[in-house]
């Protein structure tokens, strides 16, 4: 077998049972033939009624196993929990669905550019590593859990200063660049996933929230009197005051140009009596 190096001929007996040895090549286990190792020895027929494959390359692979069966339950629960918890927050379905797609898209850039770097190779000679071309199941797990809590972290930093803007003047656009002002400094300067603070919280999160306009902040009227039951401080809709817009003063309701506008009348009428006066005979 191309996979083992010369197996020990001694086995192992007690009451307990029996025990033989398979000693795998380093080639084998330094490569990504680890799990097919485990597989083929498991399918190995055995004159035993119980057979036990155990060792490093078993539990690794057990491990891993183990490993991506609970990753969907985790993230949906992840995602669940933070929907909800913006929901409260915000008061709107919108903004957590929005936000869900965009983390979901940093996300997808992060794993794009892991997968490119270290198991397609890329860059290897330029950063000085010397690349297994394969990646640990646990570390994009890892990878997922920061960048996903900081990605949160930076969007309710800006959520939070664009619902405090919108509750106190009504207008939708002022809101989304006065929170934006006030929050760029502090996700700037934090900046753990560059595309995440820039493309992502930058552009792409005040350009839909312009589009979205009031849809930002509706929500059904259940779900509304949900929120609002849970968190009685929140602003209602109808209590978001209205946009304010300064008309401009036509010339007739302008006091000042009023009174301008009298007096140069007065000016004229004296002067034409004056006229008339001087050139009587």
């Amino acid at each position: 077998m191309p996979w083992f190096a010369r197996p020990n001929p001694q086995r192992l007996t007690s009451q307990a049972g029996t025990r033989l040895e398979a000693i795998p090549t380093r080639e084998v286990l330094a490569g990504t033939e680890v799990s097919q190792l485990v597989g083929r020895i498991r399918a190995t027929p055995a004159p035993f009624e119980r057979v036990v494959v155990g060792g490093f390359p078993a539990e690794l692979t057990d491990f891993r196993t183990t490993l991506m069966d609970r990753v969907p339950l985790v993230a949906a629960l992840v995602l669940a929990i933070t929907f909800v918890l913006l929901f409260l927050m915000s008061g709107s379905p919108l903004i957590p669905i929005k936000s869900t797609v965009l983390n979901l898209l940093s996300l997808s850039v992060m794993f794009g550019v892991l997968v490119f770097v270290f198991q397609e190779r890329a860059f290897a000679s330029l950063l000085g590593f010397t690349p297994i071309g394969t990646l640990d199941p646990a570390f994009p797990i890892l990878m997922f859990c920061v960048a996903y809590g900081l990605s949160m972290d930076y969007e309710v930093f800006m959520l939070s200063r664009i619902k405090e803007h919108y509750e106190a003047t009504g207008d939708n656009t002022r809101a989304v660049l006065e929170g934006l002002q006030r929050s760029a400094p502090l996700i700037t300067s934090a900046a753990a996933i560059i595309v995440d603070a820039t493309i992502i919280r930058a552009i792409l999160i005040p350009a839909l929230m312009r589009l979205a306009g009031p849809l930002n902040w509706w929500a059904p009227g259940p779900l509304r009197r949900l929120q609002h039951r849970i968190d009685p401080r929140g602003t209602a809709p109808e209590d978001v005051p209205r946009p304010r817009t300064e008309a401009t003063p036509s010339p007739e309701s302008d006091g000042r140009y009023g009174a301008r506008r009298s007096r140069s009348r007065s000016t004229v009428m004296v002067c034409a009596a004056s006229i008339r006066t001087t050139t009587t005979p």
